[in-house]
Parts: structure tokens; C-alpha cells; sequence
């Protein structure tokens, strides 16, 4: 999940995961079972119609777990100025479908934000700059790769260290372009507190696409590069 602010005034909310929006962008193959073997994703981020930057993804088998890395760079120019930056970089470590460590960083214009957190025998230990807390021992970030993610009712922001009540509904079958081809893609949406986000996924379990509505209603989008 990523919030930023945009230009003199004009508040605008990523809502994404990703990064967990971060889990998503599959390069040419992201599969339901990204453990067989190490995939790299990439995803085009647009406001509007502008592209602003990239989110980029490379899931990696490790010992009898998976590792997820995600990497994402924005930036928002205005008058040929650079208004507006984001970085952020996580590592995520899983056995199963149950996170068992984090290691993120980020730098929201400015404001930096810091989340780790591992997983003991009955809770899974968390640490941001300002808190610690204890979550239930077997949590999920926003882990759009993991299409066990659909099934849950609460999700961890590995940005901010929230750990945020979802809704998350099927909404049918849509034709969506995604990696230079039509396909036919399964709709979800998930809505929580100030929070809604549209995924799609292909036919053979692959995330494909993502969407939002920033504060200012102006449309976010990942794509499948």
C-alpha cells in the first residue's frame, strides 16, 4: 500500500500493495506457485494517462520458503519539476501461505517509513519507526501473486504497518489487455477504510492488472509489461 501527495495542494492516495501491489506484475508467467522457480514481474504505473514510474517484482525459492522483492520508483513532474518521489523496497519471506519475516523501507516525499517484523511460534512480531505491536502468527501482506490472498479478511500494509479489514468480492469475467495480448480476466475487489482496489486475473491464475481511484479521482493503474 502506497499514500503520497502530488503537486501544491492536491492530496491524491495510491492504493495499491503492493506491494504487495505489489506482488503482481508478472513479467511473462507469474503463476499461482511462483516456488517452482524464480520469476522477475514488471508493471508500468500510470496517473491518468501518464506513466510515472515502475514497480518491479522477482519472487525466488528459498530453502522451503519463497522470497518476494519488490521495488518501486515514482515519480510526478509539474512545469518540468520533480513535485512529487517515492521509493520503496521490500523484501517479503513466506513458507506457505503465512509470512514469516519483513524488511521494508520507504521514502515518501520526503517522509520515511520503515516496517519489520518476524514471524514466532503463536504471533508474528511487528516494528515501524513510532510502534511495535503482535499480529496473529499466520498473516498476509497485500500478496496479489497468491491468489490465497483473495480469501482473506485482513491484510498487512508493508509501507505503514497497518494491519487493515478488507472486503473482497468476485466480479465476473472481463476482456482485459495485459503483456501485449486480450485475455479473459477474472475481476476482484477489495474495499476496507478509505481503501478500494480492482484486480484481474487470467485464466491460468495470474495476476494481470490492477486499478484505483486516487483522492482526487484520477484513475491509477498498473500494467503488465
Amino acid at each position: 500500500m502506497m499514500e503520497w501527495m502530488a503537486g501544491p495542494g492536491n492530496r491524491v492516495r495510491l492504493l495499491a500493495s503492493i506491494l504487495g501491489i505489489a506482488c503482481v506484475a508478472v513479467g511473462t508467467a507469474a503463476t499461482a506457485e511462483p516456488t517452482r522457480g524464480a520469476s522477475e514481474w514488471r508493471f508500468a504505473v500510470l496517473l491518468g494517462e501518464r506513466e510515472i514510474g515502475q514497480h518491479r517484482f522477482r519472487i525466488q525459492p528459498r530453502g522451503d520458503g519463497t522470497e518476494v522483492r519488490s521495488e518501486a520508483r515514482f515519480d510526478v513532474k509539474f512545469l518540468g519539476f520533480n513535485a512529487f518521489a517515492y521509493r520503496h523496497e521490500a523484501t517479503e519471506r513466506w513458507r506457505g501461505d503465512c509470512l514469516e519475516g519483513i524488511e521494508s523501507r520507504t521514502d515518501h516525499n520526503g517522509r520515511p517509513y520503515s516496517v519489520t517484523g518476524t514471524r514466532e511460534t503463536e504471533r508474528f512480531r511487528l516494528r515501524t519507526l513510532t510502534a511495535s505491536t503482535e499480529l496473529p502468527a499466520c498473516v498476509m501482506t497485500f500478496a496479489y501473486w497468491n491468489p490465497k490472498m483473495l480469501g482473506q479478511r485482513q491484510l498487512l500494509n508493508s509501507q505503514t504497518g497497518e494491519f487493515i479489514d478488507v472486503r473482497i468480492e468476485a466480479k465476473g469475467t472481463e476482456s482485459l489487455r495485459a503483456a501485449g495480448a486480450t485475455v479473459d480476466a477474472r475481476r476482484y475487489t477489495i474495499t476496507g477504510r478509505e481503501l478500494q482496489i480492482d484486480l484481474w486475473y487470467g485464466p491460468d491464475g495470474r495476476w494481470v492488472g490492477l486499478e484505483s481511484l486516487t483522492e482526487g479521482g484520477r484513475r491509477l493503474r498498473y500494467l503488465l509489461m
